[in-house]
């Protein structure tokens, strides 16, 4: 018995002596000898100890989506966010420490989005766990209220780090500088903010805000990174509503005359240490002259930004060990998930009303002839409304398409006339001084303007009085371009928007 128990007991010691060298296991999965009791040590900086082996970095997967624009549904061009969902839920599943972030432009440019007021997308967000999303210029396209509304449905906060309220100075009431997220020990910094695209929101939306720029911005997030550096950041990711403007494929190298246009390249010099960027809709991996990545992801789920980083625990330093675009081919083929398909349940009224046939368009519109057309019907529209009163000389102003920016013949849908204009800009009646009808509209060089000339404005086209007064038809994005010189008269005032001209002169055959 004696000898038994004595067996027993060595056994014992045995099983405690590997149990406490299993923490010790070199990159063959084999014992190797060494003393650790003082901690790792890592001099050759290849994150893993160069004692015992045992691998001394955290491994952290980011997955980060820019220009979304509403793209929930699946249609024709276009895969839906339920295919997305189930490969964030396998990408969470397979990788140990995920974070799931957005780089603004989330909720404007589809009909069921934009008539649910972005919260489809909220929801969505929501459900999948995603730590942040840094506000875009089109996030702003319905209002300050409009991002409070969906602050009041996220389960996670919208960075923007330079919003500035004007009444008070200090950082809008719906905005968070940062936040801090810890995975498995490591502390990860996450500063967002909004880039230099302030003249691309309508006026009135963000007359309430300015957004702090250059210098400025750029002394904000070395503020709010050294601040997180003190409370104890390993990571530092700066997200950011601007980026470079061209696609590429593979990791190139970006100068600073390139970098310049949007970012500041000192701020790579030890106070970010990644950059994910977002609004040009470029997809590339590009790396700066210190070595800091930054990455976009193409925009309007045609695919998202994947970079896996390590940060060695023993040094500190971090190695980004994967980046990629990866394209939405990668998951269109997947399962629809079914918390997706719960919330497009929701709001399936939304869905319906905007998929359903408009009628049938008889020819191909591209996207300038297109503009020419809402020209047109901003001038009729005008006229019918103001024509006894005023004499109008045009309808038109700054109209621009979006993706996919060409009308197909066929049968059409309200989403995809909403698609091609999102934009919930008013109608407006505007006076203006002949000398700017002339500058800006009749004589203009910019591309993107086109007009519609009442019988009145062509017959004077050729004769106009630079003091003289003149009136026109436009939207509120041009009315309140300030160079334009225009005034605003009155509103059409029934919610109408370009894209319900559209809609309406298709159910008439018109189109």
């Amino acid at each position: 018995m004696k000898r038994i128990i004595s067996l027993m007991l060595v056994l014992c010691m045995l099983i405690l002596s590997i149990g406490s060298l299993s923490s010790c296991f070199d990159r063959n999965n084999t014992t190797k000898p060494g003393d650790c009791k003082n901690g790792h040590t890592d001099l050759d900086s290849d994150d893993y100890c160069d004692v015992c082996q045992v691998y001394v970095a955290v491994v952290i997967d980011f997955y980060v989506i820019n220009d979304l624009h509403g793209k929930f549904c699946d249609t024709n061009s276009q895969v839906g966010v339920d295919e997305l969902g189930t490969y964030l839920n396998n990408a969470e599943a397979r990788d140990d420490h995920m974070i799931l972030l957005s780089t603004g432009d989330s909720w404007q440019g589809t009909a069921e989005s934009n008539l649910s007021g972005g919260n489809i997308i909220t929801e969505w967000m929501n459900e999948m766990d995603f730590a942040a999303m840094t506000l875009g210029n089109h996030d702003f396209d319905w209002g300050e209220d409009a991002i409070r509304d969906n602050l009041e449905i996220a389960e996670f906060p919208f960075l923007a780090i330079n919003v500035i309220n004007k009444k008070t100075g200090k950082l809008a009431d719906y905005c968070t500088p940062s936040i801090m997220v810890e995975c498995d020990g490591i502390q990860v910094g996450i500063i967002g903010a909004i880039g230099d695209c302030y003249s691309s929101i309508s006026s009135d939306k963000v007359a309430g805000v300015e957004f702090k720029v250059g210098n400025e911005l750029a002394e904000l997030v070395r503020d709010e990174a050294e601040r997180l550096r003190a409370a104890g950041a390993d990571l530092i990711v700066y997200t950011l509503h601007d980026g470079h403007g061209s696609s590429s494929t593979g990791k190139k190298a970006i100068g600073n005359s390139d970098l310049r246009k949007y970012y500041t390249p000192s701020l790579s010099n030890g106070v970010v240490d990644i950059v994910f960027e977002a609004h040009t809709h470029q997809s590339y991996t590009l790396v700066d002259s210190y070595g800091v990545y930054h990455v976009q992801g193409g925009g309007e789920n045609k695919g998202i930004s994947h970079v896996e980083i390590a940060v060695n625990t023993v040094n500190g330093k971090n190695s980004v060990k994967t980046a990629e675009f990866v394209r939405s081919l990668s998951y269109a083929s997947l399962e629809d998930d079914a918390e997706t398909e719960a919330i497009e349940d929701k709001y399936s009224d939304i869905i319906d009303m905007s998929y359903s046939n408009l009628g049938y368009v008889s020819r191909y519109y591209d996207d300038s002839v297109l503009e020419d057309k809402v020209a047109e019907l901003y001038l009729e529209v005008g006229l019918e409304k103001w024509g006894d009163d005023y004499s109008i000389f045009l309808g038109g102003g700054f109209l621009k398409t979006r993706s996919p920016y060409n009308l197909s013949s066929g049968n059409t849908t309200y989403a995809d006339i909403l698609s091609l204009l999102p934009f919930d800009n008013d109608i407006v009646l505007c006076s203006i001084k002949g000398y700017k009808l002339k500058s800006q509209f009749v004589s203009t060089s910019n591309s993107d303007y086109h007009v519609a000339y009442s019988d009145y404005g062509h017959n004077m086209k050729n004769q106009i009085s630079d003091s003289a007064t003149y009136y026109v038809i436009v939207d509120t994005y041009t009315a309140l371009y300030t160079y334009n010189g225009l005034t605003i008269v009155e509103y059409l005032d029934n919610s109408t928007y370009a894209r319900d001209l559209v809609a309406e002169a298709i159910r008439n055959g018109d189109l």
